[in-house]
């Protein structure tokens, strides 16, 4: 548009200089002519000067309008050249701007690269960062490893060293196990001297073996320690003790919460804190391995088979070696229960075995509804003996000999609950019926016997109830536990009395304190006298129940990836109470209830134990 305008306003300025030029000419032309002429005529000379002086202002304006078009020529110039730059410039910027969108999107593509670069960097360095846990969880696994990988399984060691100490204030020739029926009874001699033994035989080894099927896991598990007594282990110097199978047994838990469990194991009348997972047994927090009176327990051979639903719910059931406790008193050699070990046929020889018709049979449910664990249980056994109704003739023969044979059943519950974050764990422990005893810690008598020779059934109850602290490296605990067992008796023909807990027993010497024994041939030691305590004449105290109260503590030095090392101490006091019999031996008839006398035994007891365990 300013060029057109600029055309125009030249073209037009042209014009006015032609038609100047042209005017001028002609007046020129004309003036030429005139002075050829003679002067005519002094109005024609006024023409002439106004018309020079209009051609002379004409040429002035011409002028002015020659130097006008020139400046805007010049200024069309500098707009042109301002033009010519702006769109150099504009030129330039389109091409810098087409250069930066270039390098825009260069740099976009740079961006998008060193993203995808970045991403690629973050993604290795992760890959890169795992690989290297990993390398180092293996490094870590090679130097320090939770399992022995072995073939196709994983083999984990278990087990702990132990330093332990017993005293008592009633001797009972017993290293740290408590045997809580034998506790002596105020007239014994040994119980006027108290005992102390330092042992390492509850130290303990064993071993988890481990292999994952698709559809199921097998495992092995096996356990020992050495507090057992070989026929020639002794104190004197090598103390040479055998080692003692606690535990052995094979398990396949199937992918449906099935499973398979066989071998020497914890009974399923024993307490577990997870369902019931074998090496899960809540036991109590005792030094003592014969841990407290009230705890129903046995490690027997057994194969059980349990079902886990959605870890809230749990039913069992086991098969299990059986065995017989036997106690009576006044009782004639009319029937067979059992025998002693053979040796050869790997019993032991100073022990008695039952003749067992059948297991025992144990049924177990368990429930975990969040808050915590309770169990139900029951027990079925069944006893047998040999009755020979002539063994006591004046020609004594076995005719007539029979087989008597008797079942009963137990039932018992657990439940165990944690407050304030597991820090207290509260629980509690019953288990009773006929001929159970021999599941308690005291292991008091199954059966007695009639004067017939048949089999009577003792009742019998057991209960414990435990108090539990539980901190980072403090464990406090509180036991207090009971077993209980019935009188059973009869008189015979003779009028005496046959069973357990007669009142009619007699119980005058259990307050007279004897003069220790004498070796007899055939009797151990053979060579010296000394060792061979005498417990009161005439004191059949049968007991009637067994009371143990313990408190101790365990506390942690260090537990971690090395291992746990702990130290703890634990105090007991137990009574053995007895069935009240006759207190006059020279009694020859009924007893009077005022000579009626139940003695009981007491027990003072402190253990310590310094422990290491693999991690």
């Amino acid at each position: 548009m300013k060029r057109v305008m600029a055309l125009a306003l030249t073209f037009m300025l042209s014009a006015l200089a032609a038609q100047a030029q042209q005017s001028t000419a002609t007046a020129t032309a004309g003036t030429s002519r005139r002075r050829a002429a003679p002067r005519t005529d002094p109005a024609i000379a006024n023409q002439l000067s106004e018309l020079k002086q209009a051609i002379d202002a004409q040429q002035q304006q011409i002028r002015q309008l020659s130097q006008q078009i020139q400046s805007r020529d010049q200024q069309l110039q500098q707009l042109q050249q301002k033009l010519d730059q702006s769109q150099s410039a504009t030129a330039q910027a389109e091409s810098k701007a087409d250069a930066a969108a270039s390098q825009s999107s260069e740099q976009q593509q740079t961006v998008t690269s060193l993203k995808s670069d970045v991403a690629d960097l973050k993604s290795n360095t992760t890959n890169s960062a795992l690989t290297l846990q990993e390398t180092q969880k293996l490094i870590h696994e090679a130097e320090s490893p939770v399992a022995l990988h072995y073939k196709g399984v994983n083999i984990t060691p278990v087990g702990f060293l132990a330093a332990e100490t017993v005293w008592r204030q009633r001797a009972l020739g017993s290293d740290i196990n408590t045997p809580f029926n034998t506790i002596s009874m105020p007239g014994a001699d040994a119980a006027h001297l108290s005992e102390f033994f330092g042992s390492g035989r509850q130290s303990r080894v064993g071993m988890l073996v481990e292999g994952k099927l698709s559809t199921a896991k097998l495992a092995g598990y096996v356990e020992a320690d050495f507090l057992s007594a070989g026929i020639t282990s002794n104190n004197n110097q090598s103390n040479s003790y055998s080692l003692r199978q606690r535990q052995a047994w094979a398990q396949a838990a199937l992918n449906d919460g099935l499973t398979f469990t066989g071998g020497q194991m914890w009974s399923l009348v024993t307490e577990t804190k997870k369902g019931m997972d074998n090496r899960t047994e809540a036991l109590p927090m005792t030094i003592d391995p014969q841990y407290n009176v009230g705890f129903s327990w046995a490690r027997q051979f057994g194969f059980r088979v349990t079902k886990n639903f959605a870890n809230k719910f749990w039913l069992g059931a086991s098969v299990e070696n059986a065995q017989a406790l036997f106690s009576a008193s006044g009782q004639a050699q009319n029937f067979l229960l059992g025998s002693a070990g053979t040796s050869g046929g790997l019993y032991n020889p100073s022990a008695t075995y039952s003749f067992n018709p059948s297991p025992d049979f144990v049924f177990k449910a368990a429930a975990e509804p969040g808050f915590g664990h309770f169990e139900v249980f029951g027990v079925v056994r069944r006893f047998r003996d040999r009755v020979y109704p002539a063994a006591n003739a004046t020609t004594p023969s076995a005719a007539g000999a029979y087989d008597f044979s008797t079942t009963t059943a137990g039932v018992g519950a657990n439940a165990r609950v944690s407050l304030l974050k597991k820090h207290i764990d509260i629980g509690g422990h019953f288990f009773g019926g006929d001929g159970m005893g021999r599941y308690g810690s005291s292991t008091l008598p199954d059966v007695t016997v009639n004067p017939n020779g048949t089999l009577a059934l003792l009742k019998s109850a057991q209960g414990l109830a435990t108090l539990e602290y539980h901190a980072s490296k403090l464990d406090v605990y509180f036991n207090a536990g009971a077993e209980f067992v019935g009188r059973h008796y009869q008189f015979n023909a003779k009028g005496t009395t046959v069973g357990y807990g007669s009142p009619t027993a007699n119980n005058a010497g259990c307050f007279t304190e004897p003069v220790p024994g004498t070796p007899t041939s055939g009797q151990f030691p053979t060579s010296s006298s000394g060792f061979l305590p005498s417990s009161p004449s005439n004191c059949t105290a049968n007991t009637r129940n067994v009371i143990e109260g313990t408190a101790g503590f365990w506390y942690r030095f260090y537990k971690g990836p090395k291992g746990t090392l702990q130290w703890g101490p634990q105090y007991s006091y137990f009574m053995r109470n007895t069935w009240a019999a006759c207190g006059n031996a020279a009694l020859t008839g009924p007893c009077p209830v005022f000579h009626l006398t139940a003695p009981h035994g007491n027990e003072n007891m402190f253990l310590t134990s310094f422990r290491y365990y693999l991690p």
